[in-house]
């Protein structure tokens, strides 16, 4: 009798387990308690910048509903290839992950011939935040609008250079957008992050810099960079002050920062699902968006449909601009 009871259970356990890997849940999903350590958030370009910001700020607001530390990495080099290259080739775990860019996952592969990972394989969690940009200049650059720094490159082609966080940023497609709106020539200095782009300006290496709001407004209020305009359709309440590039004459130069949460293809679906919920958690507190209105960021809608749409449009939009710029990176 207990022979056969036991071959019945075993039975059972046999059909339990083939079910689960035909569709049901897997042994991980079955026993999961993700996560259990600390995960790892690689952040494409140095500290100082706007993709920094953000990511601390969103790693914090993780930390807090995963139970454990989210630690930012910053990892620059090669427009962000780096921090993706290594991302893209950690274990599938989902405490290894991306806050990925324009450049890491839509224009790297414009304007890098060889890129060292596909953009389109990592596993979407969710868009994150939406930064618009500042146009500003060093106080020895005498001007003091955007319409009279672009009469200044006019007159002078090539002899004006500007600062970004890298080739294929979006900074360096600020630029790239600026001159092909204006007819000028002005030359690319590229850094290995915003802040340090931003650093150049305020010792004198460079002249014009282009980044989000809370990185240039200290500056802007100590006198030691001059803000143009914003890159956006509106005003920001955050620097209600500042006009736009359109006000200034400028049509159609609108560029901002936006970050999405990645992880490595072949992630868990289980995994993700409790990345993507925490991050809605975390977008969705009033403290933080506070801090996001304060510095002008602004969130951005959760799930991968809206991340697919998003990615759809700006390979739309900034394939025409890599293309008439006839930019690419050997």
């Amino acid at each position: 009798m207990l022979r056969h009871r036991t071959r019945g259970l075993l039975a059972g356990l046999c059909l339990l387990v083939a079910w689960a890997f035909a569709g049901g849940v897997s042994p991980l999903q079955a026993q999961d308690d993700f996560p259990t350590r600390p995960i790892k958030l690689v952040v494409p370009f140095g500290a100082g910048g706007i993709t920094d910001v953000v990511a601390r700020l969103v790693a914090q607001g993780l930390s807090d509903r995963l139970g454990q530390p989210v630690v930012v990495v910053n990892r620059p080099g090669a427009g962000g290839a780096t921090a993706a290259q290594s991302v893209a080739t950690a274990a599938p775990d989902g405490y290894t992950l991306l806050l990925g860019t324009v450049g890491t996952q839509v224009v790297n592969k414009m304007i890098y011939p060889r890129l060292s990972y596909d953009p389109a394989s990592f596993v979407p969690i969710s868009l994150v935040s939406n930064s618009p940009y500042i146009i500003a200049v060093s106080p020895a650059l005498d001007v003091n609008s955007l319409k009279a720094l672009v009469e200044r490159a006019k007159a002078e082609p090539g002899k004006l250079n500007f600062g970004s966080a890298g080739n294929g940023s979006s900074p360096h497609l600020a630029l790239e957008l600026l001159e092909l709106l204006t007819g000028t020539k002005i030359e690319h200095i590229p850094f290995k992050s915003g802040g340090d782009a931003v650093n150049g300006a305020l010792s004198g290496q460079i002249q014009i810099v282009c980044d989000a709001i809370p990185v240039v407004m200290p500056h802007q209020a100590s006198g030691r960079l001059k803000a143009l305009a914003i890159t956006d359709t509106k005003r920001s309440a955050a620097f209600p002050d500042l006009p736009t590039t359109a006000e200034q004459g400028v049509e159609g130069m609108v560029v901002s920062s936006w970050n999405a949460l990645l992880a490595p293809a072949g992630t868990p679906d289980s995994r993700v699902t409790v990345l993507r919920d925490a991050l809605a958690q975390v977008l969705a507190d009033p403290t933080l968006l506070a801090r996001f209105q304060e510095l002008g960021i602004e969130p951005m809608p959760i799930g991968n449909q809206a991340y697919a749409r998003h990615i759809a449009a700006e390979t739309e939009r900034w394939s025409k601009v890599v293309e008439a710029a006839h930019i690419s990176i050997q």
